[in-house]
């Protein structure tokens, strides 16, 4: 090949590359303009919302507020689907499979996305590659709270007696994997000692077992226990979240009796399967924290002991992440298995 077929080879080789560099970014600005379009128009139909648990707890109760909000603002129904099983598993496996579309999203604690996953050893889908992070709605402390003629009166009280007990103290939750469950375990880890663990079908039957003095102590979420404890019923040792609830000011943290890196909350994200355009994500979270944060919504949210978050996607995508992390460490440290 002589040198001025080489040259005119590479020009045409040149050409084409700057051909498929412009093809590229023509295609590029068309996905944006089109991904804005789609988010403008969105939606053009109804919306459904997953929530992976039964109807009547919390992250239900909070879904259904968001979805009647979303509707009115909208002017497109916005209805909540229930498919509880394989500790929130099976609704999240729905919208990881769903169209990127969001017409199918999820709202889910931290129980079926950060902790299942690591629980059951499997799942069918990658919790930090197969959904688009949207907005983390808010959390609600837990609380733990003991039967009445428990000893200890105090947190600290009761690490003495856990360090000092020959016996596993036993404690109950609504189920395996729940946030309560987890927040018993990562107290364990973090005192260095063994709690026994008794989960129940929902925390309505782990309540009614510690008011009769079957099991001394529960992790409960606080809309749960907090009833019990201001009839008397039961007594709180602690708030399991970082500051101390506007609902009961009176109930002290754990990190204020010393264990300062100790912090668990439930909460409540929003998420849709990946691959959703920017454009619209970023639309369906400044929809959702215009809305948790409207005085009225917002009197809702805090009566039931959410504490708002509405944060950005980027920052549930970074949550997310960090949960994973810190549950799958305390889930193979303890050695928990899926029941």
């Amino acid at each position: 090949m002589t040198i001025g077929t080489r040259r005119h080879y590479k020009k045409i080789r040149g050409d084409i590359d700057i051909m498929i560099i412009r093809i590229l970014a023509t295609a590029s600005a068309f996905c944006l303009i089109a991904g804005a379009a789609f988010a403008q128009n969105y939606p053009a139909k109804q919306v459904r919302v997953i929530v992976g648990l039964t109807a009547g707890g919390t992250t239900d109760l909070v879904t259904r507020i968001l979805a009647q909000k979303l509707s009115e603002a909208w002017g497109q129904n916005v209805i909540v689907d229930n498919r509880p099983g394989a500790s929130g598993m099976i609704g999240a496996d729905l919208v990881a499979k769903a169209a990127p579309d969001g017409y199918t999203l999820l709202v889910t604690p931290q129980t079926s996305i950060a902790v299942a996953p690591a629980l059951y050893g499997k799942a069918p889908y990658d919790a930090a590659r197969d959904f688009a992070p949207i907005t983390l709605a808010g959390s609600t402390p837990l609380l733990m709270i003991v039967h009445p003629s428990f000893p200890p009166k105090t947190f600290a009280e009761f690490v003495t007696l856990a360090k000092r007990s020959n016996e596993r103290i036993t404690f109950g939750s609504g189920g395996i994997g729940s946030s309560p469950h987890m927040a018993g375990e990562l107290l364990s880890a973090r005192l260095g000692i063994r709690m026994n663990h008794i989960p129940y079908k929902g925390e309505g039957p782990a309540i009614a077992d510690t008011i009769g003095g079957q099991i001394p102590v529960m992790f409960a979420n606080l809309p749960v226990g907090l009833p019990h404890v201001k009839s008397g019923k039961l007594r709180a040792l602690a708030n399991t979240a970082a500051k101390r609830s506007p609902l009961a000011p009176e109930i002290p943290t754990v990190a204020e009796s010393g264990f300062k890196d100790y912090a668990i909350a439930t909460w409540y994200g929003m998420f849709g399967p990946a691959g959703m355009p920017v454009d619209l994500v970023n639309r369906i979270q400044r929809d959702v924290s215009r809305i948790v944060n409207q005085p009225d919504n917002r009197e809702r949210l805090t009566g039931l002991g959410v504490d708002i978050v509405a944060g950005t996607p980027d920052e549930l995508g970074a949550y997310l992440r960090a949960e994973i992390a810190r549950y799958t460490k305390v889930i193979k440290e303890t050695g928990i298995k899926a029941e």
